[in-house]
């Protein structure tokens, strides 16, 4: 008698769903990162200050951040079809928005709505994917959706950098235009509308405590370099964070219904895995947005020169795929990142050494290996995070962890613009390489001082 395999390959009738879900995927990765060497260029265009346009990269994804934990209940009480179908217009839409908008104002607002699309997006297809393909299939399906992925991000900078170069600003949201109507026809034939029966009360009031509590922190961050606002107003933003995020943990504790119960911490691994998650990827996701600024305004490089450049950063990150299991099994969480949290804050700080007179092979090579090393991290922290949760925490944890790392990502970009911003009002606008400099010094400096976090790993922790 045979026994049925544990994985299979991918039946015809299912790649149809796999290719929207990849659009999905596709077009939230493609956005994260083909602005970044856009924004002088938008800067330019809407007479600001490059330096001031953290704030179109951080409204995106903050709102991505905030509406994570919507994304599953949405699911459940309208149905998968209906919530990604509705994801894909809002993001379409705001893309149109964005590409048409007339002042920073206009930009910020329907960047923020276009992340409350692609906060849908990749958690809601990914469900999708859970609830109609078999589980024996379901690796397969996830192997060719994570393609997508990892296409998005490898041709992100350079496409923005070529549209910016040769055509103009507003193609790199324009694009998404065929892309969204192309999943919108998809959604309707390849995708069943799956719902929950009995679906719970959902948390509003611990929903808006999470998106005080984020948005406070990252704006008081953002805003604390703009001459603008005093700076008592940043303070009080971020202590409104901090202020709502302790209220949220005696709510979690407290709510029979809250959307992250606190149980979720009792694992010591997993709030150790989160909490160094959070600090690890400061830096390392606020580079693909100072990396090409600091190219573009202190170094004059072109926007398409700029974004060939962090080509090889994706090519780090997949030649680093096969190794991190091996090394992890071999050496064991708690050692591997010690040492690479250690490794990413001086690669990061190096950046420091650089100039415009840089060889463009050394550049090469730099970029190569932070992107090994961030990969290496970012896989070896998410594994550690989740490895030891039980199935039914599984779903509510891994919501917490993306939300997470979304949140570092907005704080990061925040703190590395603020960051530049005041080192540059210090040095004066003839020493803004010096601002850059000190910049990647400090968020090398953070990643250092993360290693302590992960000592915290119990030695005896199983691979």
């Amino acid at each position: 008698m045979n026994e049925t395999p544990t994985h299979q390959p991918l039946q015809p009738q299912f790649r149809l769903l796999v290719f929207l879900v990849s659009i999905g995927f596709f077009m939230q990765g493609l956005d994260t990162t083909i602005i970044n060497t856009a924004l002088p260029a938008i800067a330019h265009s809407l007479n600001e200050d490059p330096l001031n346009m953290h704030s179109v990269v951080v409204a995106y994804v903050l709102s991505v951040a905030a509406c994570i934990p919507l994304s599953g209940w949405l699911a459940d009480r309208f149905g998968v079809r209906n919530t990604f179908f509705s994801a894909i217009v809002i993001f379409t839409i705001a893309s149109l928005g964005c590409a048409f908008s007339g002042s920073l104002n206009q930009l910020l607002f329907f960047r923020v709505i276009q992340g409350i699309g692609g906060a849908l997006l990749l958690p809601v297809g990914r469900l999708a994917m859970l609830k109609i393909i078999p589980r024996t299939q379901f690796l397969a399906a996830m192997s060719l959706m994570s393609l997508a992925g990892l296409i998005g991000p490898l041709i992100g900078p350079t496409l923005g950098g070529w549209l910016v170069t040769y055509m103009s600003w507003h193609w790199i949201f324009l694009i998404n235009l065929p892309m969204g109507i192309l999943g919108v026809l998809v959604t309707l034939k390849a995708m069943q509308n799956v719902k929950e029966i009995d679906v719970k009360k959902f948390d509003l009031s611990g929903f808006i405590l999470l998106v005080v509590s984020m948005v406070g922190l990252s704006l008081g961050i953002e805003n604390f370099s703009n001459p603008q606002h005093p700076t008592w107003f940043s303070i009080a933003l971020m202590g409104t964070g901090i202020i709502t995020a302790i209220i949220y943990a005696f709510h979690a504790h407290t709510h029979q219904n809250a959307l992250f119960r606190s149980k979720l911490f009792k694992n010591k691994i997993y709030s150790i895995g989160i909490i160094g998650n959070f600090f690890a990827r400061l830096g390392g996701n606020a580079l693909p947005f100072l990396i090409p600024l600091m190219l573009q305004v202190a170094f004059h490089f072109d926007p398409f020169v700029a974004g060939l450049l962090m080509i090889p950063t994706v090519l780090g990150s997949l030649a680093s795929k096969p190794l991190v299991r091996p090394i992890i099994q071999k050496f064991g969480y708690r050692q591997v990142l010690l040492v690479n949290s250690l490794l990413v804050g001086v690669c990061i700080a190096s950046f420091a050494l650089t100039s415009a007179d840089t060889p463009i092979w050394a550049r090469a090579i730099h970029f190569f290996i932070f992107g090994v090393l961030n990969s290496m991290q970012f896989v070896s922290m998410n594994t550690l995070t989740l490895k030891d949760l039980p199935q039914q925490d599984a779903s509510s944890g891994n919501s917490f962890l993306s939300m997470i790392m979304m949140l570092s990502m907005s704080i990061g970009v925040a703190l590395a613009g603020t960051l530049v911003n005041l080192f540059t009002s210090y040095f004066g606008e003839a020493q803004i390489s010096s601002a850059f400099h000190l910049t990647l010094l400090c968020l090398g400096s953070i990643n250092i001082i993360t290693a302590f976090i992960f000592w915290q790993i119990p030695k005896n922790t199983a691979v």
